[in-house]
């Protein structure tokens, strides 16, 4: 694990963006960091897409959860 130097308003903005998404500031730079890395190796995949291959490979199936609500 290291220190990664960062600009203060994107600090700013990270600190901003973990309120709204319920994360702590590093799991969402960690967040931002690993989707980043992601949509650059996948330049064709839309962030919607990346999602759905993501969660699907985590075993999550929104189907499942619609399903269970009805």
């Amino acid at each position: 694990m290291g220190i990664v130097n960062i600009d203060d308003d994107l600090h700013d903005q990270l600190r901003r963006a973990s309120k709204v998404s319920f994360r702590s500031i590093n799991a969402q730079a960690a967040y931002w960091i690993r989707l980043g890395m992601l949509c650059e190796t996948n330049p064709t995949l839309g962030f919607t897409e990346i999602m759905a291959r993501e969660l699907r490979s985590a075993g999550v199936s929104a189907q499942s959860m619609a399903a269970g609500e009805a």
